[in-house]
């Protein structure tokens, strides 16, 4: 979803969900920001599970330290329930303090330990656990027993260790788009969860792209960092702009998309530069073609 696009309305949002839906991708996913103009991470949950039927649902980072953990809890199960079972949620510890001071959170909350015990409270809600001296429960109970599937959102081998406990995956993001990186970050999680005596990890990666000819696509990146990395000097993002995410033709997409799954990637998260429906619907070719 272009959820971090400038000028969004309800219709632009609905039409990507809807086509979406429609098309041959294996997830519709969004993510979470506080001090940005990008819609409410769980109200827009609500609409998603409403607008569609078919595709999974993706929060690609949930921070679990700017919510109550058990009212986060009880909003996740809700949108497990109105999707029908189709939501996986990647929890992460942010990478922006602005968030944390804008909702009175507190930044020295920002660690993995803190993340996870708040993952523990939330799988305590759903497996209906009285926290506290309650007639009921906190619920609804979620569609899926035991709740939303859980995945780590992170790049560092630390915390993809740290998370074997809870999560069921993990959920990054490449810049550069170097397989060969991101392959031996999947070897600490495939390691992790197989020392841990779990199945294997869902492995999902995402990246930044723009469909197009000559000079627009990489222009339009360019364009989106500045956007999107507003706490970042301006000359940094003009640093990393020609070579971070993907820019290019249907053909080159299809060719970074083989080169993602010859590495043993479960899914690759695409995410707009653009709020153009234009843009989903060049993907959403692409895609069927490689399926």
């Amino acid at each position: 979803m272009p959820v971090m696009e400038p000028d969004l309305d309800a219709g632009t949002l609905h039409s990507w969900a809807t086509t979406t839906d429609d098309g041959p991708f294996s997830s519709l996913c969004w993510g979470e920001r506080i001090a940005f103009d990008n819609p409410e991470c769980l109200t827009f949950l609500g609409a998603a599970a409403a607008w569609t039927r078919r595709v999974p649902l993706v929060m690609t980072v949930v921070v679990p330290q700017l919510h109550d953990p058990v009212m986060l809890a009880k909003s996740l199960a809700t949108g497990d329930l109105l999707s029908e079972g189709r939501l996986t949620v990647a929890l992460g510890v942010g990478g922006r303090h602005e968030d944390y001071r804008a909702v009175g959170a507190d930044p020295s909350t920002q660690t993995m330990r803190q993340l996870a015990d708040r993952a523990a409270t939330m799988k305590r809600v759903w497996a209906r656990e009285k926290l506290t001296e309650s007639v009921l429960p906190v619920g609804p109970p979620p569609h899926r027993t035991g709740g939303p599937t859980l995945h780590v959102g992170t790049t560092g081998p630390k915390t993809i260790r740290s998370a074997v406990d809870w999560a069921d995956g993990i959920a990054g993001v490449t810049l550069d788009l170097d397989t060969e990186k991101q392959n031996a970050l999947f070897d600490v999680a495939r390691s992790a969860w197989a020392e841990a005596g779990k199945p294997a990890p869902h492995l999902a990666t995402s990246f930044w792209f723009a469909i197009g000819d000559g000079d627009g696509p990489r222009a339009q990146v360019t364009r989106h960092l500045h956007h999107y990395m507003n706490w970042i000097p301006s000359e940094f993002v003009d640093a990393i702009a020609p070579t971070t995410g993907w820019a290019g033709t249907e053909a080159e997409l299809a060719d970074v998309l083989r080169r993602f799954a010859d590495i043993g990637t479960d899914e690759v998260q695409l995410i707009p530069t653009s709020s153009d429906l234009d843009q989903l619907r060049r993907a959403a070719d692409v895609v069927a073609a490689f399926a």
